[in-house]
């Protein structure tokens, strides 16, 4: 049975204009909506508060306490609700929480379905590998970079590359050994799934963040399944770079726990590294 969240936002085509306005307000802020008194949720949507109790009814709820309730039950049950679509005449303050708010659905939503056992394997394949590449092209690419970043402070040969020409040579010469990391949203990009193959058949050994069931994540000797929650055919990617971005952070955490303490003073060494080139904390300054 789904639940009230998601049955607000299933409906809200169906519902007239006024209890239409209702579900915005709540699916816009849901939390703060558990907070409203009738009166202010009233005032926020611009209607009637007799609309309001219409709203709770049309819904199965006696009355607004009840619909409080379920929403509360709803957000601590982990539910993600999906934001509505930016609009033209949003104000600063409706587009900025549209963008967060859809963001932590996202991620909350990723977390649930993400399979800790498939985070364990993917680990492990990292911890074996003796040199790791990351793949990425467009939006993707700049995750790939990052991946970089973070995981060079492992000791390990890596390596991050957003040319096709260059991915598709570096699988051609591909080894036992060595780790393809390839990132890819929607795991439909033609290039990207024939890189995957290629570094296969030459014995490498492959790890996808992708979607479920995407050519892409076929192609890979392990894929992550990355949920979907945004149509990138259409509008810019922005919760998929940050779902992405976060499941690397696992996946380095996943690392460093595995070094274990002996590890420590290495990472330590690095960050301290940078000190020099940062100035002081000094309370006097502005």
């Amino acid at each position: 049975m789904r639940n009230l969240l998601e049955q607000i936002q299933g409906r809200l085509e169906e519902l007239n204009k006024a209890e239409r306005k209702v579900a915005e307000v709540i699916l816009l802020n849901p939390q703060q909506a558990t907070r409203f008194s009738i009166a202010a949720l009233a005032q926020a949507a611009k209607v009637s508060e007799p609309t309001v109790n219409r709203f709770c009814r049309s819904f199965g709820v006696s009355g607004y306490p009840e619909l409080k309730l379920q929403l509360a039950q709803s957000l601590a049950s982990g539910a993600a609700y999906v934001s509505r679509a930016v609009e033209a005449d949003d104000d600063p303050a409706s587009y900025t929480q549209k963008i967060f708010g859809s963001a932590i659905a996202s991620l909350d939503s990723a977390c649930q379905q993400l399979d800790p056992q498939l985070i364990s394997r993917a680990v492990d394949m990292l911890i074996q590998a003796r040199q790791i590449h990351f793949f990425g092209l467009g939006a993707s690419a700049p995750v790939a970079l990052d991946a970089q970043h973070k995981f060079f402070r492992f000791n390990l040969a890596v390596s991050a590359h957003a040319d096709v020409l260059m991915q598709r040579m570096l699988a051609s010469v591909a080894h036992t050994g060595e780790l393809f990391v390839i990132i890819s949203y929607t795991g439909r990009t033609r290039e990207l799934v024939e890189v995957a193959r290629l570094a296969r058949e030459n014995g490498a050994s492959v790890l996808g963040l992708t979607a479920a069931d995407s050519p892409l994540a076929k192609a890979c000797s392990l894929s992550l399944n990355i949920p979907l929650p945004e149509d990138t055919d259409i509008y810019m990617p922005m919760t998929s770079r940050i779902i992405q971005l976060t499941v690397l952070d696992v996946l380095a955490t996943g690392m460093t726990l595995r070094r274990g303490v002996d590890f420590q003073p290495h990472l330590r060494k690095i960050k301290e590294s940078l000190n020099a080139s940062r100035y002081p904390i000094d309370d006097e300054l502005n």
